[in-house]
């Protein structure tokens, strides 16, 4: 037991100096040494010799508010990411003067990536501060409390709160003085509000965003524009994720859910977007939800988006909140813009979603255009600024264009982004349908200047085509829709877009015959022209059975002269002429070329096509004389009438060169099927259908003049392109493929060729009948090739591609 006492004698042995002053040092000792041991082992674990001491991690945290400068932590395995994560690894071993931002459209995945990153910095031993920016002031008391646990001592602390000295100075210049750490700034999208006062943009280094000292800077933002973060940041522009690794996302979160192939179409469907996935495998997991299952999820996206991915949360005006909900997501970024003073962006992404889900051409978006939808004031320039804006929040994408600039400018928008806009949009617009008329009506405009623009704008009336049918569909009682889509059809068959064509007639011919009936003048000239573009696109015989009743129709409501009845008799020929039946077709077009005669004059545009293609089919019967005399008089009043670049005058020339190399005249057809196909690249660009052909009789006439390998080199880049264009089985590239083997035969390549005609045969039998013209040509010329391969000489016959007119 001790007792306690208290007595005013003093002891003996503190009457001794000797004794006290050698205890006195003693412990003078002792301290000193356990003080410079406590150093040395926290010298051990901080940063090197002559830096400032790094608190450890655990007193970080503990210093942090509510552990603010903790780093979040995975919840599931990062997916998809691997080939970012390793460079943002071996960045942060190196930074070498460099910084890192990640960035991206919201819900795309950048926190979860930054936050890997961090979880790796911390297996390695370094120091991880995190700083989620919410607003200016207490983003500057995070970063002033980085700078106090890497040892700010407290008197600094004090003069940079009262504003003594730069607080971005004070803290940058204590993490300078550190070693190995990784701080990461999350959510900086308010670059204009970052700050601090006088620091400028963040590309200037004089702010929080400063490429310095040994340990890592890590950036996460909606900003892709490389220019805003300066010459020392490395961007990693975060894409969605591709099937596979989306699936193993959803996998991760709802095991139970299905089976990969069913997880890979869903993590299609989302567009591969991180937030929708997650949203997603949270909801298949959860135990009272309706659908388990990754197929009945997919299914029921059609029809409940805004129940499922587009559903509004009660605490969406918070931030925080709404960058976890995938409906909200991107409204921050729109607000964000607008409070950049960027008040088109919302309207002008709100009419892109109107659009079908394709490229959307640069033109569309006009001033007229976004008044006629708002009510507001529009410019070139703040819609040039709105596109720009939201094309740095990763909101839409401007695919890359040429650089001679032959295709158009454009925009496209990611699905999910495209249909969670449109279901805000016509939950929150008050009028939706004046926005879809602003949006008919530009259409009309767009497809009046490309009409007028000519061949320069036919990069441009293709990529509307989609936007057409979309708003046909929505609108196609319309007047000004309806003639917009003719005008349509009429561009794309001029510019030998077939497919185009074809659709866009079919869509009118159903509107106009519910319209007006299937016997109305208007409803037969659709009729009219769908065969025409049947023609074009191979299918014979559907084309001469819709000219057939389209004729019959016409010559019982219509005079028996009337100018539609006589188009109905030409097109029913080039129909019949396609279908190998050329006495018919010859004898077709010799009356309705008197016909146009008598009733529209020798000069006129329909009665030259008649001439034209009687020509053709007078050439198919073997009358080469007559059908070469023909096209020379009709070139020369093409010529006369409609000017020598005109695509009826070359098609006139490239049927001139077509019989003279018929009456072996080889050397003038290939010099005016040169000249020919020369206007027609220059004119009507080198994929048009006019230019491969002229492209394919210039090889023709080369193989005929015995220059084998240059026929051959031409033979091979055309059917390469029509296979691209019209498809392996078109008549044409089965034409194509007949005209390479002429070649290769000529060659002395007569293995290849006996190939190449063998499957052409087989194609032409199957798609044509074995009896057409074309299966005979190939029949022959495989036996020709045959007998060649047993001799080892000998050539076989070409048959060319004579353009007719319907």
């Amino acid at each position: 037991m001790v007792i306690n006492y208290v007595t005013a004698d003093t002891p003996a042995w503190a009457k001794n100096p000797w004794l006290l002053g050698s205890v006195f040092m003693a412990l003078t000792v002792v301290t000193v040494g356990l003080t410079l041991c406590n150093r040395g082992l926290d010298a051990s674990t901080g940063p090197t010799a002559g830096h400032a001491r790094l608190l450890p991690v655990h007193r970080v945290v503990a210093t942090a508010a509510a552990g603010s400068l903790a780093a979040p932590r995975l919840h599931t395995a990062l997916r998809g990411r691997d080939t970012e994560l390793r460079a943002l690894r071996r960045l942060l071993d190196r930074p070498r003067g460099r910084f890192a931002v990640v960035c991206g459209t919201g819900g795309i995945g950048k926190t979860t990536l930054a936050t890997a990153l961090a979880e790796h910095a911390k297996d390695k031993g370094q120091a991880v501060f995190w700083v989620t920016w919410r607003g200016r002031a207490q983003f500057g008391e995070d970063m002033l409390r980085v700078a106090v646990a890497c040892g700010l001592p407290e008197e600094t602390v004090e003069a940079a709160r009262a504003g003594r000295v730069p607080l971005a100075d004070v803290v940058w210049g204590q993490l300078s003085g550190q070693g190995k750490w990784l701080l990461v700034l999350d959510n900086l999208d308010d670059l204009a509000n970052l700050g601090p006062e006088g620091s400028g943009p963040p590309a200037e280094y004089r702010g929080w965003v400063r490429p310095s000292g040994g340990g890592l800077l890590l950036v996460t933002s909606r900003d892709i524009r490389a220019h805003t973060w300066g010459p020392d940041a490395t961007l990693t522009h975060l894409e969605p994720l591709n099937e596979q690794p989306g699936a193993d996302l959803l996998l991760d979160l709802a095991p139970g859910a299905g089976d990969r192939p069913y997880a890979e179409l869903l993590a299609a469907r989302l567009g591969g977007l991180p937030l929708a996935l997650q949203a997603a495998g949270r909801y298949l997991a959860a135990p009272g939800s309706r659908y388990r299952t990754f197929t009945t999820y997919t299914t029921a996206l059609g029809n409940e988006l805004g129940n499922l991915l587009g559903a509004t949360h009660p605490e969406a005006s918070d931030p925080n909140v709404a960058r976890t909900v995938v409906r909200h997501t991107w409204e921050l970024s729109l607000d964000q813009l607008a409070h950049d003073g960027n008040d088109l962006a919302r309207p002008v992404l709100h009419l892109l979603v109107l659009m079908a889900p394709a490229p959307v051409p640069l033109s569309f978006l006009t001033p007229e255009l976004v008044r006629e939808a708002t009510g507001g004031p529009a410019d070139p320039v703040r819609i040039e600024a709105a596109i720009n804006g939201l094309h740095a929040y990763g909101l839409l994408h401007t695919p890359t264009t040429d650089p001679i600039g032959t295709t158009p400018g454009q925009v496209t928008l990611h699905p999910l982004i495209r249909e969670i806009t449109a279901l805000i949009h016509a939950s929150e617009t008050a009028n939706p349908a004046l926005w879809h008329d602003a949006v008919a009506h530009q259409l009309a405009r767009s497809v009046r200047a490309a009409e007028a623009a000519g061949t320069a704008e036919w990069p441009v009336a293709a990529l509307l085509v989609p936007h057409a049918l979309a708003i046909a569909a929505r609108q196609g009682g319309s007047d000004t829709v309806i003639q917009t889509v003719r005008q349509l059809a009429d561009l794309q068959r001029a510019a030998g877009q077939a497919t185009h064509a074809l659709i866009l007639t079919e869509i009118r011919l159903e509107q106009i015959e519910c319209r007006l009936g299937a016997d109305h003048p208007i409803s037969l000239t659709g009729r009219n022209n769908l065969g025409v573009a049947l023609l074009e696109l191979g299918r014979h015989q559907e084309a001469a059975d819709l000219h057939t009743t389209t004729l019959a129709t016409r010559e019982r409501v219509l005079d028996s002269d009337d100018p539609d009845i006589l188009q109905s008799r030409s097109n029913l020929a080039v129909a019949l002429h396609a279908l190998g039946q050329h006495q018919e077709a010859a004898d077709l077009h010799a009356s309705t070329l008197a016909a146009r005669e008598r009733v529209l004059g020798s000069n006129h545009p329909d009665t030259l096509t008649s001439s034209n293609n009687l020509a053709g089919s007078l050439h198919s019967l073997g009358r080469h004389q007559e059908a070469a005399d023909l096209h020379t008089t009709t070139l020369a009043t093409r010529q006369h009438v409609l000017s020598s670049n005109h695509p009826d005058t070359l098609t006139s020339r490239s049927n001139l060169a077509y019989a003279l190399n018929a009456l072996g005249r080889h050397q003038e057809a290939a010099d005016l099927n040169a000249s020919t196909l020369a206007a027609r690249e220059r004119l009507l660009g080198s994929n048009h259908p006019d230019t491969l052909t002229s492209r394919n009789n210039l090889a023709c006439t080369l193989n005929a003049l015995r220059r084998h390998q240059e026929a051959a080199d031409l033979h091979i880049a055309t059917l390469a392109t029509l296979q691209g264009i019209v498809g392996p089985h078109h008549p044409r590239t089965l034409s194509s493929r007949n005209h390479l083997a002429q070649a290769l035969l000529g060659l002395g390549r007569h293995q290849e060729a006996v190939d190449l005609h063998t499957t052409t045969l087989a194609a032409r039998e199957r798609l044509l009948g074995s009896n057409h013209p074309d299966t005979l040509t190939s029949r022959n010329n495989l036996a020709a090739a045959q007998q060649c391969l047993q001799s080892g000489t000998g050539r076989g016959r070409s048959w060319w591609v004579h353009r007719v007119r319907p």
